[in-house]
């Protein structure tokens, strides 16, 4: 662990990314505390990062649990009131959203900084409801966190180098490199990513390519690591959607309307791996 940063760190949301955070934050002995008004989603939260480190360990092949550091969890946003950063991941919905930011700026000390881990809400617009707008910066994680080695950080036109250097900080603690990019809805990585996602489930819905046949195109072509639609199973559909949605709202329905196969999935329940079925089924081992 990186001497540099020994303080609980403030996770708002216990869902599929909240807890991806608190993983690798915990797995390199930062203790943090996870917020969620959900009881279900704080009662699971061990459970689904004991998981995390289980199969972290299985890659890695290393007994990873000595270093674990304390993990919390709370219902209120008090809870975080003391922490040095804070990092939001509630639901891709700028009225949520605006709920959440609207407390933590009552509760955060004047020197805390807060994070917003989102898919495609603008920064800028979530930095204007505080008090001190410079505090406020975006850090777009990839899941799983642990394994990924780099940050979309986005510094929206409030930003202060304050909030930048604090998260740097953390992200030299996580052993993660950043690329910092300017303030705009989707930013690079989604308005992008999107797009693929978006197209290759209309592809696989007029039967050009099956499922496996666009990822393994994606995989031995372009060399990514997994292709659009095994990523999209590890977002969660439901979250591929309401991004569409932002993106749609800020550049227009005929480029990010989402497609009427990723909108059955959603209406069905085939969310991806949090459900356990999407493009792909999966099983527990």
């Amino acid at each position: 662990m990186d001497d540099s940063w020994s303080t609980e760190v403030g996770i708002v949301g216990a869902g599929v990314m909240g807890l991806s955070l608190a993983h690798a934050i915990t797995a390199v002995g930062i203790p943090a505390v996870v917020v969620d008004t959900d009881d279900a989603a704080r009662a699971s939260a061990e459970v689904e990062i004991g998981r995390h480190r289980r199969i972290a360990r299985l890659a890695s092949g290393r007994d990873q649990t000595g270093a674990a550091g304390a993990l919390r969890t709370a219902g209120e946003l008090d809870a975080v009131g003391g922490c040095r950063l804070v990092i939001e991941n509630v639901t891709e919905d700028p009225e949520i959203k605006a709920v959440v930011h609207r407390e933590l700026d009552r509760v955060l000390s004047a020197e805390a900084v807060v994070a917003v881990n989102t898919s495609a809400v603008p920064i800028t617009s979530i930095a204007l409801g505080y008090s001190n707008p410079s505090r406020v910066v975006g850090a777009h994680f990839m899941n799983p966190v642990a394994t990924s080695s780099m940050v979309e950080v986005i510094r929206a036109a409030t930003t202060g180098e304050h909030a930048l250097a604090t998260l740097g900080a953390l992200l030299r603690a996580l052993d993660k490199s950043a690329v910092v990019v300017e303030d705009a809805a989707g930013f690079v990585i989604n308005r992008c990513l999107m797009m693929f996602i978006n197209e290759a489930a209309d592809l696989v819905d007029q039967s050009v390519a099956t499922v496996p046949q666009v990822d393994t195109l994606f995989r031995g072509c372009l060399g990514h690591r997994t292709g659009p639609l095994r990523t999209a199973d590890l977002i969660g559909i439901d979250t591929i959607v309401d991004t569409l949605h932002v993106l749609a709202d800020h550049y227009g329905p005929e480029r990010f309307t989402p497609s009427a196969a990723l909108l059955e999935m959603l209406r069905t329940g085939k969310l991806g791996r949090k459900t356990g079925a999407g493009f792909y089924d999966y099983e527990e081992s």
